[in-house]
């Protein structure tokens, strides 16, 4: 059943992390049951949902919604529709994204001593990164002359190009000579079996973020992806068009990116008053 998932996922794109994490759960169901998930019947399958949602308190939880998802799939490619039918949905969480102020984004990147520590934290909030796409990063993906950063598809299939600025410019270069990377932009001291490089994970990169959080004055319970948050509200702020937004974020779909809206302070000028903006001074009413 793995083997049919993972070639499902390999053909239509999906991310590897995502593969992981629904096989993650159906592991658990088949050693929870001694069985394999698609052999269980329908009445099996609720009794341990109802259990993962008393263990997490909410079905919004990630493990219940993998859970969910990842039989799903399981059903899709074994080709059990009914099965699939029967099983919850998933309400969509409406909770607006934690943002940081640019005050308390100027004391985050202060915050570590070490310039890769303090160039992580730039890259998520200075080109609204993805966990996994920062920790992908290849030196490669930087063009210095043309000040670009290729983000390569993964997520939503869609290749993009990100403005590299002056001052990760600047920090990126001092890590390079500093650090002298084989294939990756940040390199994890961990090595492979074979002493080859090792790219930094996840992991790292919320250890990171949870260290400099307890060392500011706030009670923001932020992670990486507040970064990504902040710098879409951000630019929004600044005057930057949502669809040139939706572009950054590499987002499919412009509902997902239109979120920011109702969190960015926008504030309200002569720009947005029609009449006066059509006919001037003059009394044309």
């Amino acid at each position: 059943m793995y083997a049919r998932i993972e070639r499902s996922f390999s053909l239509s794109g999906k991310a590897k992390s995502t593969l992981i994490n629904y096989a993650r759960c159906l592991a658990h169901i088949a050693v929870h049951y001694k069985m394999s998930p698609e052999k269980l019947d329908e009445e099996s399958i609720e009794d341990y949902l109802f259990l993962c949602k008393e263990q997490h308190k909410t079905p919004s939880a990630s493990f219940f919604k993998h859970t969910i998802y990842g039989l799903r799939a399981a059903y899709k490619v074994m080709n059990l529709p009914d099965r699939k039918i029967g099983l919850p949905q998933i309400k969509a969480q409406k909770n607006l994204p934690i943002v940081l102020s640019r005050k308390e984004v100027k004391e985050l990147l202060s915050t570590p001593k070490y310039l890769q520590h303090r160039l992580i934290l730039a890259l998520f909030y200075g080109c609204g990164l993805r966990t996994y796409e920062l920790c992908n990063l290849e030196i490669a993906d930087i063009d210095f002359d043309r000040k670009t950063v290729f983000i390569k598809k993964q997520k939503g299939r869609i290749d993009r190009y990100l403005p590299l600025s002056d001052h990760l410019a600047r920090g990126l270069k001092k890590h390079l000579a500093a650090e002298n990377p084989v294939t990756h932009i940040f390199e994890s001291r961990v090595k492979k079996a074979d002493g080859s490089a090792r790219q930094i994970t996840n992991s790292n990169t919320q250890w990171l973020i949870k260290e400099c959080r307890s060392k500011m004055a706030t009670h923001k319970k932020f992670t990486c992806h507040s970064l990504r948050h902040t710098y879409a509200t951000h630019l929004l702020e600044d005057g930057v068009n949502i669809l040139t937004v939706q572009k950054l974020l590499g987002h499919t779909r412009i509902e997902t990116t239109l979120i920011y809206l109702h969190v960015a302070h926008i504030e309200p000028s002569n720009k947005i008053n029609a009449l006066d903006n059509l006919y001037g001074d003059a009394e044309q009413i």
